[in-house]
């Protein structure tokens, strides 16, 4: 039997963030979070379970991994070898076509194509509540990056289950995602140690307390393509989210001087009339939401910026998906 497999999955911009776990053990969010995939980027993975290894080879973008990184894919593989009821250690191939650790949801896409691959390497055909649901135990938002457009990551109130389902699909609005990449560095603190840090925040408990509301205004907004709506509640929930880091203790200040001067410069195109909005992950890159008409001048005006090395466009993406099996 030959056990091996390959995926293609893409990373998440959130519009309602993910900061923080109430049980950490199970991966259990502290709100919900609401997404898009974003076309233009991915994570290929494949991976093969080979009876002759004699330990799991890890190579990311050319470079062979150990330490911390093969652990931490070590302990999710670890997981998936007991769903399937077979000890075998894999080699797995994964290659990014952008810069990871700079706050673009590396971890989510990569994690997405992983768990997509290796289950099927392993046999194990998982629908998609199951495979998200799998998926977070990765890295949190790589549950989002498993079903495709606009992606909510929920948790069940009734059963207390967990995974992210689409609300809208791909062609649902014509958004575009205009990434200002300000630094390819990896960040010194990365999401995983970040979030543990948030409870010490005395905002966490106020965020926390507030994300159904913004979730709901977030999920109309998307419904019925309200991008002034979506506009508002996208900058309040990530300004709200980088207050807690910079409020924990010891802070994290991701933001650098070119992502504030670009958070400002929206506010002023905005009152312009242009329809652009901006959101942060955990990472100095400015996520700009825009629509498609919109997009070519927002790029434009972002490459006026001297900070900004270069910048991404993409619009929704679909599902993680298989490239090859067997």
């Amino acid at each position: 039997m030959n056990m091996q497999a390959s995926a293609l999955a893409h990373p998440n911009i959130a519009f309602i963030k993910f900061w923080g776990l109430s049980n950490e053990n199970q991966r259990i969010p502290a709100n919900g979070s609401l997404s898009m995939n974003i076309d233009c980027l991915n994570t290929q993975t494949s991976v093969e379970f080979d009876p002759a290894l004699e330990a799991d080879v890890l190579i990311i973008d050319n470079q062979e991994i150990s330490g911390i990184g093969l652990k931490r894919v070590q302990f999710f593989l670890d997981r998936i070898r007991q769903l399937a009821g077979k000890n075998l250690h894999a080699r797995i191939i994964s290659e990014n076509n952008f810069p990871m650790g700079a706050g673009l949801a590396s971890s989510a896409s990569g994690f997405a194509a992983l768990t997509l691959a290796a289950t099927t390497a392993l046999g194990l055909e998982l629908p998609e509540r199951e495979l998200s649901a799998l998926a977070r135990f990765g890295s949190g938002s790589a549950c989002r990056s498993i079903p495709g457009g606009f992606v909510e990551w929920i948790v069940d109130p009734d059963t207390g289950e967990t995974f992210a389902q689409s609300i809208a699909p791909a062609n649902q609005w014509n958004l575009v995602d205009c990434i200002a990449i300000l630094s390819h560095t990896h960040k010194p603190v990365g999401s995983e140690a970040g979030m543990r840090r948030a409870i010490s925040s005395p905002l966490q408990k106020a965020r926390v307390a507030d994300a159904d509301r913004r979730l709901e205004l977030c999920r109309k907004a998307i419904l019925s393509r309200d991008f002034a709506a979506l506009a508002e509640i996208t900058e309040l929930d990530s300004n709200l989210m980088h207050a807690v880091m910079m409020t924990s203790n010891p802070p994290l200040y991701y933001w650098e001087p070119g992502s504030l001067a670009i958070m400002q410069a929206v506010k002023t195109w905005q009152a312009e009339g242009l329809e652009v909005t901006f959101t942060l992950d955990a990472g100095p890159n400015v996520h700009l939401i825009t629509t498609k008409t919109s997009a070519d001048e927002v790029v434009r005006r972002l490459h006026r910026f001297p900070e900004v090395i270069d910048v991404l466009s993409g619009g929704p993406a679909g599902p993680a998906h298989l490239l090859r099996r067997g």
